[in-house]
Protein backbone atom coordinates (compact mmCIF):
# COMPACT_ATOMS: atom_id res chain seq x y z
CA UNK A 1 0.00 0.00 0.00
CA UNK A 2 1.10 3.35 -0.74
CA UNK A 3 2.10 5.84 2.08
CA UNK A 4 0.81 9.45 1.88
CA UNK A 5 2.59 12.05 2.04
CA UNK A 6 4.59 13.23 4.93
CA UNK A 7 4.27 17.31 3.25
CA UNK A 8 1.63 19.38 2.01
CA UNK A 9 0.24 17.16 -0.62
CA UNK A 10 -0.91 18.53 -4.32
CA UNK A 11 -4.54 18.96 -5.36
CA UNK A 12 -7.08 15.40 -5.63
CA UNK A 13 -6.16 13.98 -9.46
CA UNK A 14 -9.36 15.35 -10.81
CA UNK A 15 -8.38 19.09 -11.09
CA UNK A 16 -11.57 19.87 -12.50
CA UNK A 17 -12.70 19.66 -9.20
CA UNK A 18 -11.04 22.45 -7.57
CA UNK A 19 -13.66 25.10 -8.30
CA UNK A 20 -16.66 23.36 -7.65
CA UNK A 21 -17.88 22.68 -4.41
CA UNK A 22 -17.28 22.49 -0.82
CA UNK A 23 -13.78 21.16 0.60
CA UNK A 24 -13.68 19.58 4.41
CA UNK A 25 -11.01 19.73 6.13
CA UNK A 26 -11.36 17.11 8.32
CA UNK A 27 -8.66 17.16 11.13
CA UNK A 28 -7.36 14.08 12.45
CA UNK A 29 -4.36 15.34 14.82
CA UNK A 30 -4.92 15.53 18.89
CA UNK A 31 -2.83 17.33 20.80
CA UNK A 32 0.79 16.78 22.47
CA UNK A 33 0.74 14.18 25.72
CA UNK A 34 -1.27 10.98 25.68
CA UNK A 35 -4.60 11.09 24.46
CA UNK A 36 -6.96 9.87 27.33
CA UNK A 37 -9.46 8.22 25.34
CA UNK A 38 -6.97 7.05 22.61
CA UNK A 39 -5.38 5.57 25.41
CA UNK A 40 -8.14 4.08 27.32
CA UNK A 41 -8.98 1.92 23.92
CA UNK A 42 -5.44 0.82 23.09
CA UNK A 43 -4.73 3.38 20.30
CA UNK A 44 -2.12 5.79 19.63
CA UNK A 45 -4.45 8.01 17.90
CA UNK A 46 -7.62 9.40 18.99
CA UNK A 47 -9.15 9.28 15.41
CA UNK A 48 -8.38 5.98 15.54
CA UNK A 49 -10.65 4.65 18.01
CA UNK A 50 -13.51 2.70 16.99
CA UNK A 51 -17.05 3.74 17.02
CA UNK A 52 -19.17 0.79 16.33
CA UNK A 53 -16.72 -1.10 15.06
CA UNK A 54 -15.43 1.39 12.46
CA UNK A 55 -12.09 4.14 13.14
CA UNK A 56 -13.84 7.61 13.56
CA UNK A 57 -11.21 8.77 10.88
CA UNK A 58 -13.38 6.86 8.59
CA UNK A 59 -16.55 6.96 9.55
CA UNK A 60 -16.54 10.97 9.28
CA UNK A 61 -14.90 10.53 6.01
CA UNK A 62 -17.71 8.46 5.01
CA UNK A 63 -19.98 10.98 5.62
CA UNK A 64 -18.34 13.65 4.28
CA UNK A 65 -18.11 12.01 1.18
CA UNK A 66 -21.61 10.85 0.68
CA UNK A 67 -22.68 14.80 0.91
CA UNK A 68 -23.22 15.57 -2.38
CA UNK A 69 -22.08 19.16 -1.67
CA UNK A 70 -18.76 18.38 -0.97
CA UNK A 71 -16.36 18.13 -3.39
CA UNK A 72 -13.08 16.58 -1.68
CA UNK A 73 -11.65 15.63 1.61
CA UNK A 74 -8.28 16.65 2.96
CA UNK A 75 -7.19 14.86 6.17
CA UNK A 76 -5.07 16.84 8.22
CA UNK A 77 -3.28 15.43 11.01
CA UNK A 78 0.58 15.66 12.52
CA UNK A 79 1.55 11.96 11.03
CA UNK A 80 -0.91 11.11 8.22
CA UNK A 81 0.98 7.76 7.55
CA UNK A 82 0.18 6.73 10.98
CA UNK A 83 -3.88 7.21 10.15
CA UNK A 84 -4.00 4.75 7.28
CA UNK A 85 -2.21 1.76 8.04
CA UNK A 86 -5.47 -0.32 9.51
CA UNK A 87 -7.80 -1.56 6.91
CA UNK A 88 -10.75 0.30 7.84
CA UNK A 89 -9.04 3.50 7.35
CA UNK A 90 -6.32 2.31 4.48
CA UNK A 91 -9.46 2.83 1.54
CA UNK A 92 -9.12 6.64 2.10
CA UNK A 93 -5.59 6.57 0.19
CA UNK A 94 -7.68 4.56 -2.92
CA UNK A 95 -9.72 7.40 -2.86
CA UNK A 96 -9.49 10.02 -5.43
CA UNK A 97 -11.15 12.49 -3.44
CA UNK A 98 -8.99 12.46 -0.52
CA UNK A 99 -5.77 13.94 0.06
CA UNK A 100 -3.80 14.07 3.19
CA UNK A 101 -1.66 17.27 4.80
CA UNK A 102 0.79 17.15 7.70
CA UNK A 103 -0.56 20.09 9.95
CA UNK A 104 0.04 21.45 13.85
CA UNK A 105 -0.72 20.35 16.74
CA UNK A 106 -3.05 23.54 16.93
CA UNK A 107 -6.43 23.19 14.92
CA UNK A 108 -6.78 26.84 14.02
CA UNK A 109 -3.08 26.77 12.84
CA UNK A 110 -3.65 23.71 11.00
CA UNK A 111 -6.82 25.21 9.34
CA UNK A 112 -4.98 28.11 8.62
CA UNK A 113 -2.06 26.08 6.84
CA UNK A 114 -3.64 24.30 4.18
CA UNK A 115 -7.25 27.15 3.75
CA UNK A 116 -7.46 28.68 -0.21
CA UNK A 117 -4.58 26.37 -1.70
CA UNK A 118 -4.65 24.47 -4.00
CA UNK A 119 -5.15 21.01 -2.56
CA UNK A 120 -8.38 22.66 -0.30
CA UNK A 121 -9.77 25.90 -1.98
CA UNK A 122 -12.31 28.21 -0.77
CA UNK A 123 -15.47 27.48 0.84
CA UNK A 124 -14.09 25.29 3.37
CA UNK A 125 -16.19 22.56 5.67
CA UNK A 126 -13.59 21.67 8.95
CA UNK A 127 -14.89 19.27 10.92
CA UNK A 128 -13.43 17.11 13.27
CA UNK A 129 -12.40 13.16 13.31
CA UNK A 130 -14.11 12.43 16.82
CA UNK A 131 -17.73 14.05 15.31
CA UNK A 132 -18.65 10.13 14.89
CA UNK A 133 -22.40 11.28 15.12
CA UNK A 134 -22.18 13.12 11.74
CA UNK A 135 -24.84 12.93 9.28
CA UNK A 136 -25.29 14.15 5.61
CA UNK A 137 -28.03 15.79 7.14
CA UNK A 138 -26.26 17.84 9.28
CA UNK A 139 -23.74 18.52 6.93
CA UNK A 140 -26.23 20.12 4.12
CA UNK A 141 -28.36 22.14 6.50
CA UNK A 142 -24.88 23.72 8.04
CA UNK A 143 -23.46 24.67 4.54
CA UNK A 144 -26.93 25.94 3.26
CA UNK A 145 -27.59 28.21 6.33
CA UNK A 146 -23.69 29.57 6.22
CA UNK A 147 -24.54 30.71 2.79
CA UNK A 148 -23.55 35.07 2.84
CA UNK A 149 -21.55 34.84 5.59
CA UNK A 150 -17.47 34.92 4.94
CA UNK A 151 -17.51 32.62 8.37
CA UNK A 152 -19.71 30.18 10.29
CA UNK A 153 -19.80 28.39 13.22
CA UNK A 154 -21.80 25.20 13.96
CA UNK A 155 -24.13 25.54 17.13
CA UNK A 156 -27.03 23.60 19.40
CA UNK A 157 -29.05 25.36 21.48
CA UNK A 158 -28.96 24.13 25.33
CA UNK A 159 -32.60 23.18 25.36
CA UNK A 160 -32.54 20.97 21.98
CA UNK A 161 -29.68 18.70 23.88
CA UNK A 162 -31.07 18.32 26.90
CA UNK A 163 -34.54 17.65 25.99
CA UNK A 164 -32.89 14.69 24.22
CA UNK A 165 -29.73 14.11 26.83
CA UNK A 166 -30.61 15.68 29.89
CA UNK A 167 -27.29 14.50 31.47
CA UNK A 168 -25.18 16.08 29.16
CA UNK A 169 -22.61 18.21 30.61
CA UNK A 170 -21.02 20.77 28.14
CA UNK A 171 -19.19 24.03 27.88
CA UNK A 172 -22.15 26.80 27.00
CA UNK A 173 -21.77 30.23 25.02
CA UNK A 174 -24.48 32.04 27.33
CA UNK A 175 -26.51 34.90 25.22
CA UNK A 176 -30.10 36.49 25.11
CA UNK A 177 -32.30 34.12 24.10
CA UNK A 178 -30.60 30.81 24.88
CA UNK A 179 -27.54 29.06 25.56
CA UNK A 180 -25.50 27.35 22.74
CA UNK A 181 -22.52 24.47 22.50
CA UNK A 182 -20.72 23.82 20.03
CA UNK A 183 -21.23 21.04 16.80
CA UNK A 184 -17.62 20.91 15.72
CA UNK A 185 -18.60 22.29 12.10
CA UNK A 186 -16.97 25.59 10.88
CA UNK A 187 -17.61 27.41 7.61
CA UNK A 188 -14.65 29.52 6.08
CA UNK A 189 -16.20 31.03 2.77
CA UNK A 190 -13.48 33.18 1.21
CA UNK A 191 -10.28 34.44 2.41
CA UNK A 192 -11.51 37.00 4.58
CA UNK A 193 -12.41 34.32 6.80
CA UNK A 194 -8.77 33.52 7.77
CA UNK A 195 -8.69 37.05 9.75
CA UNK A 196 -11.08 34.47 11.96
CA UNK A 197 -8.87 31.94 12.28
CA UNK A 198 -6.66 34.34 14.54
CA UNK A 199 -8.92 34.69 16.91
CA UNK A 200 -9.75 31.18 17.07
CA UNK A 201 -5.72 30.35 18.15
CA UNK A 202 -6.10 32.69 20.51
CA UNK A 203 -9.08 31.29 22.68
CA UNK A 204 -8.24 27.33 21.39
CA UNK A 205 -6.39 26.89 24.44
CA UNK A 206 -9.95 28.15 26.57
CA UNK A 207 -12.08 26.38 24.55
CA UNK A 208 -13.76 24.67 27.79
CA UNK A 209 -13.95 28.28 29.09
CA UNK A 210 -17.02 29.86 27.45
CA UNK A 211 -16.42 33.73 28.92
CA UNK A 212 -13.11 33.33 27.97
CA UNK A 213 -14.30 32.79 24.40
CA UNK A 214 -16.72 35.72 24.21
CA UNK A 215 -14.05 37.98 25.69
CA UNK A 216 -11.79 37.41 22.84
CA UNK A 217 -13.73 38.86 20.79
CA UNK A 218 -13.57 42.39 23.30
CA UNK A 219 -14.59 43.96 26.43
CA UNK A 220 -18.33 45.00 24.86
CA UNK A 221 -19.36 41.64 23.32
CA UNK A 222 -18.25 39.95 26.75
CA UNK A 223 -20.43 42.63 28.53
CA UNK A 224 -23.34 42.24 26.23
CA UNK A 225 -23.39 38.10 26.81
CA UNK A 226 -22.71 38.32 30.73
CA UNK A 227 -25.68 41.24 30.29
CA UNK A 228 -27.85 39.16 28.31
CA UNK A 229 -28.37 41.86 25.90
CA UNK A 230 -27.33 40.66 22.85
CA UNK A 231 -28.31 37.53 21.02
CA UNK A 232 -25.47 35.28 19.36
CA UNK A 233 -26.77 35.78 16.06
CA UNK A 234 -25.92 39.59 17.10
CA UNK A 235 -22.47 39.24 18.92
CA UNK A 236 -20.79 37.63 15.97
CA UNK A 237 -22.55 40.50 13.59
CA UNK A 238 -20.58 42.78 15.66
CA UNK A 239 -17.41 40.76 16.49
CA UNK A 240 -17.08 39.98 12.86
CA UNK A 241 -17.56 43.59 11.75
CA UNK A 242 -14.48 44.47 14.45
CA UNK A 243 -12.41 42.13 11.87
CA UNK A 244 -13.68 43.02 8.20
CA UNK A 245 -16.36 39.84 7.74
CA UNK A 246 -19.38 38.52 8.11
CA UNK A 247 -19.81 35.94 10.41
CA UNK A 248 -23.18 33.95 11.48
CA UNK A 249 -23.62 30.95 14.05
CA UNK A 250 -25.63 27.87 12.46
CA UNK A 251 -28.21 26.57 14.83
CA UNK A 252 -28.68 22.80 14.46
CA UNK A 253 -31.95 21.61 15.61
CA UNK A 254 -29.91 17.78 16.31
CA UNK A 255 -29.15 17.39 19.52
CA UNK A 256 -26.44 14.82 18.38
CA UNK A 257 -24.78 17.61 16.34
CA UNK A 258 -22.90 18.54 19.27
CA UNK A 259 -22.08 15.24 20.23
CA UNK A 260 -18.10 14.56 20.00
CA UNK A 261 -16.34 11.52 21.22
CA UNK A 262 -13.56 12.80 23.62
CA UNK A 263 -14.44 10.43 26.71
CA UNK A 264 -15.07 6.86 27.29
CA UNK A 265 -19.10 7.96 28.50
CA UNK A 266 -19.06 9.96 25.05
CA UNK A 267 -18.32 6.77 23.58
CA UNK A 268 -20.70 4.41 24.69
CA UNK A 269 -23.24 7.02 24.31
CA UNK A 270 -22.36 7.13 20.59
CA UNK A 271 -22.31 3.60 20.31
CA UNK A 272 -25.90 3.67 22.14
CA UNK A 273 -27.06 6.29 19.37
CA UNK A 274 -25.73 4.43 16.46
CA UNK A 275 -27.17 1.36 17.61
CA UNK A 276 -30.58 3.10 17.32
CA UNK A 277 -29.93 4.68 14.05
CA UNK A 278 -29.60 0.78 12.58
Amino acid sequence: MNSPPSHPIAAPADSSQRAVGWTAVLLAGQRPGVDPLASHFGESWKALVPVAGEAMLSRVARTLLATPMIARVVVVAQDPQALTARDDTGWLLREPRVAFWAGSGSIARSVAMVAGCDAAPFPILATTADHALLTRAMVERFLTDAEGADAAVGVVERRTILAAYPESKRTWLRFRGGAYSGANMFALTGPRALRALDVWASVEQDRKKGWRIVAAFGPLLLLGALTRTLSFAGALRRAGKRFGLVAKPVVLDVAEAAIDVDKPADHALAERILAQRG
